[in-house]
């Protein structure tokens, strides 16, 4: 029997962000859930950081805005996702104790859905002085459709969102804070990972200026063709919402001549001849003077 499977309709919510300030940017989420929900969007994609900024400059600074998962700040957006039926991925730095991460809160009508963190740190804004992450990646199953979720510099690494069609996603989702820099990663990443993987990637980038940086936008949503189904191509605020059905994902064979030209993105994979990707001898060392987040 084949699987039916509803479409889902998501959006990018493309923002400017006030450094530590938690309160303001909480009032904006709520503001931009609703008028997602208003165009029928059921998950909405904030950028990396959107609750309390990026660009810290110490450990202290940043621990100081940093919100824990049962904060009230998260209690916010999880009532505006129960009052207007909808979920919402939302960035923060979070609180663990003494410890901080760069997370992304996954929120809906019930409650706290899961939560990610970022597990590839580059020597930048918060991700100095946070923990990176060793949990397995997985997938969330939101009423059919099949998440994964990552932060920013985790796209530019291929091996994250393959892990993650390898676990069932029909649609990974990366909300980021790339600065000037950044264009050529946006320009041909993005595509390539829905392509390659033939999946859904909808990738939401903040905009505005913080802490030296100048941030892009050109957020962006490419379906399992490579495609933009939605894109911003400035730095403005934008809403970008997109319909997608995960049975287009999720059919791997692709048939272009029958019989004749046929391909599948994960059955014609050879893992037998990648064990160069996990040889700990093969790994390059850190550059000269690199410090360590940690």
């Amino acid at each position: 029997m084949t699987e039916s499977i509803k479409p889902w309709t998501i959006a990018c919510v493309q923002m400017d962000v006030a450094f530590n300030q938690p309160d303001q940017n909480v009032r904006h989420i709520v503001a931009e859930l609703e008028r997602a929900a208003s165009q029928s969007a059921r998950l909405v994609i904030f950028p990396e950081c959107a609750i309390t900024g990026y660009s810290f400059q110490s450990r202290s600074e940043a621990l100081a805005v940093a919100t824990p998962l049962d904060s009230a700040l998260i209690a916010t957006i999880q009532a505006a996702c129960k009052r207007l039926n909808v979920f919402a991925l939302v960035g923060t730095a979070e609180r663990e104790g003494s410890l901080l991460h760069n997370t992304a809160v996954l929120l809906g009508p019930g409650g706290l859905v899961d939560r990610y963190r970022k597990t590839h740190l580059p020597w930048m804004g918060l991700d100095r002085f946070s923990t990176a992450s060793s949990e397995p990646f997985r997938v969330v199953n939101l009423d059919g459709l099949k998440l994964g979720i990552l932060i920013c510099y985790d796209g530019s690494f291929p091996e994250t969102c393959r892990a993650l069609t390898l676990l069932g996603a029909d649609l990974v989702a990366l909300p980021t804070n790339w600065p000037e820099g950044a264009i050529g990663v946006i320009r041909h990443l993005v595509a390539a990972r829905a392509l390659e993987n033939h999946i859904f990637h909808a990738v939401c980038n903040r905009i505005g200026d913080e802490g030296g940086f100048h941030f892009l936008g050109r957020s962006r949503i490419a379906g399992p063709d490579g495609n933009w189904l939605a894109i911003s191509e400035d730095d403005e605020p934008a809403l970008l919402v997109a319909t997608i059905d995960p049975a287009w994902s999720r059919d791997k064979h692709l048939v272009r001549v029958p019989g004749l030209h046929e391909i599948s993105r994960l059955a014609d994979r050879r893992p037998d001849l990648y064990a160069p990707l996990t040889e700990p001898g093969l790994l390059p060392a850190k550059p000269s003077g690199w410090v360590p987040p940690n």
